[in-house]
């Protein structure tokens, strides 16, 4: 997180300036956000405000996609509607968007097992072949072996401290499994990229909407339907993956071992919060090591 300060005045001053006929509309704080700060405007508007050095680029990139992929979308996202230009008062662009009612899952987690069919429609609808000038990541829709050595850092900074040490062995097998699994063979596919507690909402135990699509991009599917493991509740990826298109044991293996990723992820980040570190989380550990254990009891 960069020092730039982002109050109430600052943003009511720009939407003022820059969109003068929404400036009578309620403004507040919403807690969260990672690259972005949250700001409810009215009912039905979101202000994005970027405060690290890359939001800018990833609201650019909703700005240029996500308005084209929003309507075929089955669930809520925060679609661009307004651009706010850099200025003296602020030297980035920011967006307003529409706002997705519900409570972020790591405040509220999904308990209701129908989530998984409502998760597996909303990325059939998704994950349609992404044109060729699509964006693409270099951590995010790959070959699993490019990540290896990022994964094996996560999981021995997890086990020391003193997380995971019960179940290293079996969370190092399931990746090299994947590994071993052959890649993705079709075309990239449009993907969300960065599914976990904190991006999507939920309205009475279920899956309502899917938030922050700064990481959005074309590659591999199996980076998302690693959801099935590290949103749903347990017992319920078996159902999500009944319900998804067909899929192959080779993506289940891949998807699963990016859940445990993203598992050790959560944990390393309420490991900060709980030393009190810069951008830390301290309840996304207990939801990533649920989600551990959901990767660990698939069978």
């Amino acid at each position: 997180m960069d020092n730039l300060e982002i109050d109430h005045d600052l943003v009511r001053c720009l939407v003022s300036e820059q969109h003068p006929d929404l400036a009578q509309l309620d403004l507040y704080a919403v807690d969260g956000g990672w690259d972005n700060q949250l700001w409810r405007l009215g009912d039905e508007l979101a202000v994005r405000m970027p405060r690290t050095e890359r939001a800018p680029s990833l609201l650019r990139k909703e700005r240029r996609w996500l308005p084209a992929l929003a309507p075929r979308l089955p669930l809520p996202v925060p679609t661009p509607l307004r651009t706010g230009e850099p200025s003296a008062r602020f030297p980035r662009p920011w967006t307003i968007a529409a706002w997705v009612p519900g409570e972020p899952a790591d405040r509220a987690p999904i308990s209701h097992g129908g989530a998984a069919d409502t998760l597996a429609d909303f990325l059939e609808a998704l994950h349609t072949a992404a044109p060729a000038d699509a964006p693409r990541s270099a951590d995010r829709g790959v070959p699993l072996a490019t990540l290896t050595d990022g994964f094996a850092r996560m999981l021995e900074e997890v086990v020391s401290q003193g997380d995971a040490a019960d179940v290293q062995d079996r969370v190092r097998d399931i990746w090299n499994e994947a590994l071993a699994a052959p890649d993705w063979q079709g075309p990239p596919v449009w993907l969300h990229g960065d599914l976990h507690p904190a991006n999507v909402v939920v309205s009475n135990g279920t899956l309502s909407g899917v938030i922050d699509f700064g990481d959005m991009c074309a590659g591999d599917p199996a980076v998302d339907l690693a959801a099935a493991w590290v949103l749903l509740p347990a017992g319920a990826a078996a159902r999500f993956f009944d319900a998804y298109a067909p899929v192959d044991e080779a993506m289940i293996r891949r998807a699963r071992a990016l859940a445990a990723a993203k598992s050790l992820f959560l944990v390393l980040m309420g490991q900060a919060g709980d030393r009190g570190l810069p951008g830390g989380k301290p309840h996304w550990g207990p939801a990533g090591r649920a989600a551990l254990d959901r990767v660990l009891a698939f069978a």
